[in-house]
């Protein structure tokens, strides 16, 4: 089957899951395409840049299989969101990427006799390299306090709190930070996302998010450098008003 075939098929099967559930959308889908074990389909042209093409992600707090789907809640900075996906082996714990999501309203299913007020059909549910992250890694967990004074400044360098406090005059420019690593997610959406404290600041201001390609692990402590930007949105509530972007990271 083509994927403008697909396309299709998709667009006029999400309006009869919308009326006639679970059941019926399985149904039509096994008769007009074998084997059963056929992915789900994509999302229709103009959803996925509505949604965001790396999709959403987190940390899995109740996971369960049914009719042939795996259906996940996962914790985003949006509040709990369920999904579904082919059968993938997931767990409770786990952070995994949910892909091409496309949001259907009001959906019943059938097997689970369960009406859904919002659900994300989606391409593949992914998990991370390395599979359950420990306790406290995972992105949106509560991150350890790190004790003021406990990590030096790097010389020439920012604070956590001088970076965040300066956006009027770093955005745009490559900032410097010592901190430790309390918070580690590999591999969504093509980056290593990390949190990173220095023991400056306060509630809002002791906590910088970094992006980079390098591999460290929560208790590092780690020498960041990067390009400080502003205003960044990657959708499903994935906001931030500063992160420092693709830096290079050095554990010390």
């Amino acid at each position: 089957m083509t994927s403008s075939t697909r396309i299709l098929l998709f667009s006029a099967l999400a309006i009869l899951s919308s009326c006639s559930g679970e059941q019926s959308y399985k149904t039509d889908l096994e008769r007009l395409e074998t084997p059963a074990t056929t992915a789900a389909p994509a999302a229709p042209e103009g959803h996925a840049a509505a949604t965001g093409a790396g999709g959403m992600f987190g940390p899995i707090i109740e996971t369960m299989n049914s009719g042939g789907y795996t259906y996940v809640l996962l914790k985003t900075e949006r509040g709990e969101v369920w999904a579904a996906g082919p059968t993938t082996d997931v767990e409770v714990g786990m952070v995994v990427t949910v892909h091409e999501p496309l949001a259907m309203h009001g959906f019943h299913s059938d097997t689970l006799n369960r009406t859904f007020d919002e659900l994300y059909f989606s391409s593949s549910i992914a998990p991370p390299v390395g599979g359950t992250l420990p306790t406290g890694a995972a992105m949106n967990m509560p991150a350890a306090r790190i004790a003021p004074g406990s990590i030096t400044k790097v010389e020439n360098g920012q604070t956590v709190e001088e970076v965040l406090l300066g956006k009027d005059t770093l955005v745009g420019k490559e900032v410097t930070v010592r901190g430790r690593v309390v918070k580690f997610t590999p591999e969504v959406m093509g980056k290593n996302w990390l949190h990173v404290q220095d023991g400056s600041g306060s509630e809002g201001t002791n906590d910088l998010t970094v992006t980079t390609s390098v591999d460290v692990s929560v208790g590092d402590v780690v020498l960041v450098k990067g390009i400080l930007v502003a205003d960044r949105d990657f959708g499903f509530g994935y906001k931030y008003d500063l992160i420092v972007e693709d830096a290079v990271v050095t554990v010390e």
